[in-house]
């Protein structure tokens, strides 16, 4: 064969960073041996991978069509070293995962996962849905666990559990134990959100949209527990996951609304890239997910140790 994985490996860092730099940092080698790889391989098959565009790469049609093969490529060749090490095939794995998720379920499944593949390592990345789809539809990422609605084309996703969101606010707001709030009353409400691109604020989008409802939003914030306290501080009302707010209910800091108008129920779901093939580590973490939430309708039904 005229490539070799070095090659390979090198062309896939590139393609990902957009940049020879950046990839040569992640590879721990030089400059100049990054791209001389580079080259090579684009010369011994007289193909060029790249556009050049100033100091930056970006793939071309032939380099974007080779990405998926050259990452399936290394996962096989990183688990037959891996079997060969005797490590079983679980080694490196890299989660993506919403807030929600993050702060809530991934880092116990994780614990647990480590736990019982003491030889495997795990990167947990956590930000928002939109974030998370594009990490992995770049192949940043071999699985993500997300809260928002997924419709990319090169991305698998299955269902994992189901959530729902829910309106509160302070104790002592006038609406705390009002009963069923009509939608004309949280109209007149300062609302605190979260960003653009968070899967529970488009799923708190949707569920206005029928009603061509547009919250006043006084705040936005990039994470659930910022939100809590906010509310909490009475600056509005705000609308998250009903895991983020079961410990802050059951001790009375924050009050759930009741708005029958609004279906907030949604699900989390697992997402990967239809070409990413599916280690056996990767396969076991799937596995543990599904048996974390075993017996649960909804997430915050499910046996948590306690979250302050």
């Amino acid at each position: 064969m005229r490539l070799t994985l070095r090659q390979v490996e090198v062309f896939s860092a590139v393609a990902r960073h957009q940049s020879v730099s950046r990839a040569a940092e992640e590879l721990a080698m030089s400059q100049s041996a990054t791209s001389t790889a580079l080259g090579e391989l684009e010369r011994a098959y007289d193909h060029a991978l790249f556009d050049r565009v100033g100091k930056s790469l970006r793939l071309n049609e032939i380099g974007a069509m080779l990405l998926p093969a050259a990452v399936e490529l290394l996962d096989q060749a990183a688990q037959i070293e891996n079997l060969l090490e005797g490590r079983a095939g679980f080694g490196l794995l890299r989660i993506g995962a919403t807030l929600t998720i993050g702060n809530y379920l991934a880092t116990l499944i994780v614990g647990q996962h480590l736990q019982r593949h003491p030889e495997s390592r795990v990167e947990l990345q956590v930000h928002n849905s939109a974030r998370i789809i594009q990490q992995i539809a770049n192949f940043e990422l071999d699985l993500g666990l997300v809260e928002g609605d997924c419709s990319h084309r090169d991305l698998v996703v299955t269902p994992w559990i189901n959530d729902e969101l829910a309106v509160f606010c302070a104790p002592g707001h006038r609406l705390a134990g009002h009963g069923p709030v009509p939608l004309a009353e949280l109209a007149r409400e300062s609302w605190i959100m979260r960003e653009q691109g968070s899967g529970t604020r488009q799923a708190l989008e949707y569920a206005l949209a029928p009603h061509q409802f547009r919250p006043d939003v006084r705040l936005e914030l990039e994470h659930t527990e910022a939100i809590k306290r906010a509310v909490e501080s009475g600056l509005g009302i705000g609308c998250i996951s009903r895991l983020a707010l079961r410990e802050a209910s059951r001790r009375g800091s924050l009050v759930l609304l009741e708005v029958p108008e609004l279906n907030l129920r949604r699900r989390f779901n697992f997402v990967w890239h239809a070409r990413k093939y599916q280690t056996p580590g990767l396969r076991a973490f799937l596995d543990e997910c599904h048996a974390f939430t075993a017996g649960a309708r909804r997430s915050d039904e499910i046996e948590l140790p306690y979250i302050p």
